[in-house]
């Protein structure tokens, strides 16, 4: 409870919720989303301002946005699977198309009835990813819905739950580090991912508590839209999320973010030494 309190004191120190970055959850799916696949695994609800993609033996499911975004600031509302839900991923990402691709991951890792959940986090650059964070939540995310952001302009990516920053991740390319800079659809998917999701794998997903059900609101887009794949007009400061207040964490939310790296995150791939003998340079 001490932890809860703290960090509902640090929001109150926030200047607010993000900028511009209010969600309007009367915008309905088909403005800017599609089915991208598993068509009869999605439901449309409450007259298509909520959807619920559901995955069973047969198939998964999942939706994108109708165009690609060159930065921005991404925001989806999830609810994830109840029960047991171990070896099922909730997915909700950024990512460009072809094999030398860059996607930026929110992967809800499902786990057995009465585990919690983990939320991992990833970066690809130039089809190269290996850059895992994930943390325990501090409520159930299969309770209700919570709000999942990500902050992407020229400056750093920021990881949002609930307005608190989870992950930071700079454009350090000046030394020689892969940043995301390609146009990204929008994506959200549902699926089997048993061979690692749970215990490393070794936890099977129990097709008797299928359909497994995630839930999704807030269909408005905070992004600038890339028609081509010349996306330099996105760094542009006539969008607010590039304005200079957005280059970096303010205190409060810097606070908000060491709070949760020291109380919630329980793997980041800049402490394995195993995997990595020498840090990777965005992690100097």
């Amino acid at each position: 409870m001490g932890s809860l309190f703290f960090i509902f004191l640090l929001l109150l120190v926030a200047d607010g919720i993000l900028v511009g970055g209010s969600m309007n959850t009367e915008i309905s799916f088909d403005q800017n989303y599609e089915v991208i696949w598993g068509d009869n695994h999605v439901v449309s609800l409450n007259q298509g301002k909520e959807i619920q993609l559901t995955m069973d033996n047969s198939s998964g499911s999942g939706f994108g946005s109708k165009t690609t975004y060159g930065s921005g600031l991404f925001h989806l509302r999830i609810k994830v699977p109840d029960r047991n839900s171990a070896g099922v991923v909730t997915a909700y990402y950024l990512t460009s198309q072809g094999r030398k691709h860059d996607e930026l991951d929110f992967e809800f890792l499902g786990n057995r009835e009465g585990k919690p959940y983990r939320l991992q986090t990833n970066v690809f650059v130039d089809g190269q990813g290996n850059k895992e964070q994930r943390i325990r939540l501090w409520f159930d995310p299969t309770a209700d819905f919570h709000s999942y952001r990500i902050l992407w302009n020229q400056h750093q990516i920021v990881f949002y739950v609930d307005n608190i920053p989870i992950r930071l991740y700079k454009n350090n390319s000046n030394i020689g580090v892969g940043y995301p800079s390609k146009p990204m659809q929008i994506q959200a998917t549902l699926w089997d991912a048993d061979s690692w999701a749970t215990d490393g794998g070794k936890t099977k997903t129990d097709w008797s508590y299928a359909p497994f059900k995630a839930n999704f609101q807030g269909f408005d887009v905070d992004g600038c839209q890339v028609a081509t794949s010349n996306s330099q007009h996105c760094s542009s400061d006539k969008y607010w999320w590039n304005k200079q207040k957005f280059w970096q964490l303010d205190p409060a939310r810097q606070r908000q973010y060491e709070h949760v790296k020291h109380k919630y995150m329980t793997y980041d791939y800049c402490a394995d030494r195993k995997r990595y003998p020498e840090p990777p340079l965005e992690c100097l």
